[in-house]
């Protein structure tokens, strides 16, 4: 045997991951962390950002957006990134996603008014969130089954770490610069990122003997064969593209940049003059105008290159799911958690939302290839969806509700209550690391199941805080790190019995799935906890004797967080029970259908006329 034949088959034999499969990781796993980071930055910032679009602290409820219209972006598409991640390459998706995060950062840096800034947000969102299925999916491209746990759990690491990184990364940024700095930090770090991502092209995965190598080679597009323009028209066509983003480009800057050189000059100030010069709206001038223009013509131009494959992975039917997510996110999200359930459009956004959920069941029944193709979600990617949106709820409740039992009870300010929550927020990571690691050895099961139950208790300790108890420093930090290591611990294991049980073309829908449960969790099991904790709260209030006692509303006020983590405590039992589903065999290099996953790749493998997404 020849000495390169004998190499494939010791790696092979070993199930190894792709050559470059580690570098690419690494740099899509940090590419991952800052838009997670991203998530949390504006914690700090937030008020420099309102005054920075003309927004005083007076209207606090009018900066409400600039964080919901990131958690729109980032939740409402993940559906449609993920299947469009099963049907190209999977690097593809991720510099695509880095370059809207960069562009998202750009805007949102240079913005002088909200509506801008709001766009800029929803762009990093869209960006941000499509980084995390196309990095799972890319994990089960490159490595084989039964080797996924530590890549998984890395990737979920730094996922929560951005919770921690977020506030720090911005504190510092604001300690030596103003806070258009952090995005403008943004663009730096995501060129970075796009550029290891296009630079690195690993190899394909060795798998064991009898286990077909499921996935196609990431950077060879499942050998789709590509359509549409060629020869001379093609290349007409591509320059013209170019020239159509590069002149958008600029006037975008020059819009948003508004150069005083410009603007104040008599014979060049023209284009920016606005055309309501009462709203003087950088947009809404004539050189705003034409790179809206430009802007669509890019994108008419370019329709017969990207719209088959948006069509091939149901683009109505992912519109009908970024409705129904977009309604969650904007009912709930708008919402004062501390005071009320819904926010101010909920009355009209939930029956939108049930609607367009009603509509998108009905096709996935009637369409021939619909959003979430049929037998992809199978066997243990059913519970592993319920224990991501159980995992949702508990983790929202300890984030929201810790920091304000610490305000209610210290006195502190939402800086320091932050702080009180530092424990828990750094032993999830800690916890997905430790969970990925044990995968190696023990099934998914045996790893999530413990792990949720010893969240479950540490944060039914935390239900029984009173008002003395977070100066108890031992016993909080127990409970805390308790329930952050319990909840690290369930990450890697149900990405891992997910990717492993999903067809091997849809490891993309799958992930994206997987995402959605728990933000979908996260923003429902909000508002019912809230629901829960205000209505033990009005029912204690009622019992007073005298309803303007500080002293016991402060308490029934405490009763109310403690209902809260109650129901959080139960989610995470739940979740437990549910986890013992994942199996508790370690996923092992053979497959019993291999046959079938050979098939999927077969099926992944047909035209699409997406001839742009190969260039």
């Amino acid at each position: 045997m020849p000495a390169g034949d004998q190499g494939v088959a010791a790696g092979a034999a070993a199930g190894r991951p792709a050559r470059g499969a580690r570098a690419l990781l690494t740099v899509a796993a940090l590419a991952v962390a800052l838009a997670a980071a991203d998530t949390y930055v504006v914690v700090l910032a937030l008020t420099d950002m309102m005054a920075g679009v003309g927004v005083g602290i007076e209207s606090l409820q009018r900066g409400t957006p600039i964080i919901s219209g990131f958690l729109l972006g980032y939740i409402a598409v993940l559906p449609l990134i993920g299947r469009v991640s099963d049907l190209v390459d999977r690097r593809r998706i991720l510099l695509w996603c880095l370059v809207v995060f960069v562009i998202g950062s750009a805007v949102t840096a240079a913005a002088v008014e909200l509506p801008v800034m709001v766009g800029g947000r929803f762009l990093q969102g869209l960006g941000g969130g499509g980084l995390v299925p196309a990095t799972l999916a890319l994990v089960a491209d490159l490595w084989p089954p039964g080797r996924r746990g530590m890549p998984l759990g890395v990737v979920g690491a730094v996922q929560e770490m951005g919770s921690v990184v977020g506030p720090l990364l911005g504190a510092l940024v604001l300690a030596v610069a103003g806070w258009r700095e952090i995005f403008w930090l943004n663009v730096a770090l995501g060129l970075l990122a796009l550029v290891g991502v296009a630079v690195i092209r690993p190899s394909p995965p060795t798998r064991p003997p009898g286990v077909a190598n499921g996935s196609p080679t990431p950077h060879r597009a499942s050998g789709m064969v590509a359509h549409g323009p060629t020869g001379r028209r093609g290349r007409l066509a591509r320059a013209t593209a170019y020239l159509l983003a590069a002149l958008a480009t600029v006037l975008w800057t020059l819009t948003l940049w508004a150069p005083e050189a410009l603007t104040t000059s008599i014979d060049l100030g023209v284009p920016f003059v606005p055309f309501d010069t009462a709203s003087a709206s950088r947009v809404a001038t004539p050189i705003g105008a034409a790179a809206a223009v430009a802007t669509l013509l890019l994108v008419l131009v370019t329709a017969s290159r990207w719209l088959p494959l948006l069509l091939r992975a149901d683009l109505p039917g992912a519109t009908l799911v970024a409705i129904a997510l977009g309604s969650l996110v904007l009912t709930f999200s708008t919402a004062n958690p501390e005071e009320e359930v819904l926010g101010p459009w909920g009355v009209w956004l939930l029956p939108l939302g049930a609607a367009s959920t009603v509509a998108f069941l009905l096709r996935q029944r009637l369409a021939a290839n619909p959003l979430i193709p049929e037998g992809v979600v199978r066997r243990r990617v059913w519970p592993a969806l319920v224990v991501s949106l159980l995992i949702g709820a508990a983790i929202v409740a300890i984030v929201v509700d810790v920091p304000l039992l610490s305000r209610l009870t210290q006195g502190t300010d939402e800086t320091d209550a932050a702080l009180v929550l530092v424990r828990f927020l750094v032993a999830v990571p800690v916890g997905a690391l430790l969970g990925g690691w044990l995968l190696r050895r023990i099934g998914p099961g045996l790893v999530a199941a413990p792990g949720l139950a010893v969240a479950a208790v540490s944060i039914f300790a935390m239900a029984r805080w009173e008002r003395a108890s977070l100066d108890e420093v031992v016993s909080t930090t127990l409970a805390l790190v308790g329930a952050g290591l319990g909840v690290g611990l369930a990450i890697a294991p149900v990405n891992d019995a997910a990717l492993a049980d999903a067809r091997e073309d849809g490891h993309g829908t799958v992930s994206s799935l997987v995402v959605v449960a728990r933000m979908v969790g996260m923003v429902v099991g909000l508002a019912l906890l809230t629901s829960l904790g205000l209505r033990r709260f009005h029912l204690e209030v009622g019992t007073l004797a005298d309803p303007t006692d500080t002293d016991a509303l402060l308490d029934a006020a405490v009763v109310q967080v403690q209902t809260v983590l109650t129901g959080a405590g139960y989610a995470a039992a739940l979740a437990a029970v549910v986890a013992l589903a994942l199996g508790v065999r370690a996923i092992s290099g053979t497959r019993p259908d291999g046959r079938a996953a050979a098939r999927d790749v077969t099926a992944r493998a047909q035209p699409s006329g997406v001839a742009w997404w190969k260039r």
